[in-house]
Formats: C-alpha cells, sequence, structure tokens
C-alpha cells in the first residue's frame, strides 16, 4: 500500500512496528509534505490581503515551490521505502557459489546506491523550501508567522533526517562508490544549519 493512502493513525501505526518499513527515511518524506503544506496555507491566508501586500511576491514564489513539493513528498516517501526493501531483497539472494556471491554483491551494492539517492533527493527538496522560509516569516501574513515555524522545523527535520539516511547507506558502501555522494552531502548539512536558523531568526523577530 502507497504511504499516501493510509489513514494517519494506520502510517503511525506502520511506523511503530517491527517493519523496517516505513522508517525514518519515509518519515522524513512525510514530514517535508507537512511543511510544505503549511507553508501553502500560510501563502494562501497572505495572497489577495491588501494589509500583507509586501508579502504577495514572496508567498506567489512560496507556493510555486510548495504546491508540487507536497505531492512529490508522498513519491518519496514511497521511493525511500522501496529501495530499502530492494536492500533486503539483494541481502537475500543465494550465495552458494562464487557466481552468485559476485552477483549478490553486486545487486547490495547497487541496491544500496538506489538507498542512498532517494534521501537525497528528500533532502534538496527539503533545503529549497526551507531556504524560502525565512522571507516568508518576514512579509507573509503575520498571524500565521508561528505556522511559518513549524514548517521550518518540519523542512529541517526532513532535511536532517533524510541525510541520516544518506549517510549510513554510504558508510556501508566502498569508498569509490560513496565518495563522489559525500561533497554534496556536507554541502546540504551546513546550508540546511544555516537556513534553519535564519527561519527560526525570522520567526522569532515577528513574534517579538
Amino acid at each position: 500500500m502507497n504511504w499516501m493512502d493510509m489513514t494517519q493513525r494506520e502510517f503511525l501505526a506502520a511506523l511503530a512496528s517491527s517493519s523496517p518499513t516505513p522508517g525514518g527515511g519515509t518519515a522524513a518524506a512525510i514530514s517535508l509534505g507537512q511543511a510544505a503544506a503549511l507553508s501553502i496555507m500560510v501563502c494562501d491566508l497572505t495572497l489577495g490581503k491588501d494589509k500583507w501586500a509586501d508579502g504577495w511576491a514572496v508567498a506567489e514564489e512560496v507556493q510555486r515551490c510548495s504546491i508540487p513539493l507536497m505531492s512529490r513528498s508522498g513519491d518519496l516517501a514511497q521511493h525511500d521505502s522501496d529501495a530499502f526493501d530492494g536492500v533486503m531483497t539483494a541481502f537475500s539472494m543465494k550465495k552458494d557459489s562464487e557466481d552468485e556471491r559476485l552477483t549478490r554483491r553486486s545487486a547490495i551494492r547497487a541496491a544500496t546506491v538506489k538507498a542512498a539517492e532517494v534521501p537525497l533527493d528528500t533532502a534538496r527538496a527539503a533545503s529549497t523550501l526551507l531556504a524560502m522560509l525565512p522571507d516568508l516569516a518576514s512579509f507573509g501574513n503575520g498571524n500565521a508567522v508561528s505556522d511559518v515555524g513549524v514548517a521550518g522545523l518540519l523542512a529541517s527535520a526532513s532535511a536532517k533526517g533524510a541525510l541520516f539516511n544518506v549517510e549510513i547507506n554510504l558508510n556501508s558502501l566502498p569508498e569509490d562508490l560513496a565518495s563522489p555522494y559525500w561533497p554534496e552531502v556536507q554541502s546540504l548539512q551546513e546550508k540546511i544549519r544555516i537556513d534553519a536558523r535564519k527561519v527560526m531568526d525570522a520567526v522569532r523577530a515577528r513574534l517579538d
């Protein structure tokens, strides 16, 4: 079943179960959808309101990013679970002969690369949204600035959580397969840290 077709209660029960999927990567993607949804709400509360006219341009930009992200987050959540299931399938392959062992090793590595690439996509998307939220906090509907703060926390958690899943998969790969990904991972970590702080500072400044 697609995680987005579940009720919230069903999804939480699945997340709490001993099954390896859904796991942290799926939860990170769902958090991205929640961040996008809250951002859309704040944009809707800003656009067309004369009092918040200074925030219209920002709200339109955030909305253009958030609307597709709200749907894409569900795909990322499902792809993350599917990718991990692929790793488990690869590990279950036969290894009785040398040829089988080589085939299994190759399959495990390919599946692990995929399991790193999917949450990396989640982190990229969450980082893109996160970078837009300081301006929404500063210029959007002031009555909803706390919602921007929650969106920022969710986007930050999504990005950071997704990167944890990237790292754990990269750490299990040979250096030649993992090394191309590390520069972007490290760059994203720093960008997310900075942007998350900017969101919180902008929200706090508006609340004060």
